[in-house]
């Protein structure tokens, strides 16, 4: 397979995200989902709309969440959207949560290692392409959070949340934790459930990686540690899984110390098991050409 290309920039500003999207040279047709992480009630290390805007407002795109499958600020639509009304992106764009609705779309993995289907919010089919923005950082459970997990939980409903992290054990929100899968299985759902969202929008989709604010905690955490690294840029790819790949190898390659507790979080929760297990499914590559702009 051919490498794949992802393009970098080391100074990170609203301008250059824009920039970088330029470089892939790639129309988005349609109505396009924009998908950020809205960020956890207290968090204080998510990335906030005033600096998404340009990108947002260059696509033209409205911006989309999903309903989480834990206690918290965005676990229930009302709240929800509440809390990116506080968060200030109500401000600036279009919002939709994208299973507001009960009636999820269920999506077919055929060839799925853990879970043979992925049932994402209804809202997904008013859209005809989607620009993934993730906030690279650590995560509690998946080691580090990436363009696969916005594509994976991030994208699926509530439901959807609780079926990969229980690996197709339930659907029910409320018995999350009754049924918690192996950690590995969990990571291997997380992949099979993101190649459904790729194949949805038929290569209709780009990504985006911001590497800043880079604490071992996930926007997701309300309490979260504050960020270990120094930042280290911006990255963008048509594929999710070289991105996601580079900026693990950006983080290995730092001289700054904080990688190695930035590193322990990913190591000790077998984070780029989720990596493998995408690229076996073969939508996408791990082995990538950095290109520097």
């Amino acid at each position: 397979m051919e490498k794949s290309k992802v393009y970098f920039c080391k100074e990170i500003t609203p301008e250059n995200v824009v920039k970088m999207f330029e470089k892939l040279e790639k129309n988005l047709p349609g109505k396009v989902a924009v998908k950020v992480h809205s960020g956890e009630e207290g968090n204080q290390n998510y990335l906030h709309p005033e600096f998404m805007r340009p990108i947002v407002e260059k696509v033209n795109g409205t911006v989309v969440e999903c309903n989480t499958a834990y206690d918290g600020e965005r676990n229930y639509t009302d709240k929800h959207k509440k809390l990116m009304e506080n968060h200030g992106w109500t401000k600036y764009f279009d919002v939709d949560i994208m299973d507001s609705e009960d009636n999820d779309i269920v999506l077919n993995i055929p060839n799925g290692k853990v879970i043979k289907e992925n049932f994402v919010g209804r809202n997904m089919e008013n859209y005809d392409s989607m620009l993934v923005l993730s906030h690279f950082k650590g995560h509690p459970m998946g080691g580090y959070g990436g363009a696969l997990k916005q594509l994976s939980i991030g994208c699926a409903s509530s439901r959807g949340k609780a079926w990969i992290h229980t690996a197709g054990k339930t659907k029910d929100q409320t018995k999350l934790w009754d049924f918690v899968a192996k950690q590995d299985e969990f990571l291997e759902a997380m992949a099979d459930s993101a190649k459904s969202v790729v194949e949805y929008f038929k290569g209709n989709i780009a990504y985006i990686n911001i590497m800043c604010n880079m604490s071992v905690d996930c926007d997701c955490c309300s309490i979260a540690e504050d960020p270990c690294m120094k930042d280290i840029g911006i990255l963008a790819s048509l594929d999710p899984i070289a991105i996601d790949q580079a900026c693990i190898d950006l983080v290995k390659n730092s001289d700054d110390p904080g990688k190695e507790h930035f590193l322990e979080r990913v190591n000790s929760r077998h984070g780029t098991h989720t990596i493998d297990s995408a690229a076996k499914l073969e939508y996408g590559n791990k082995e990538y050409e950095l290109i520097e702009v």
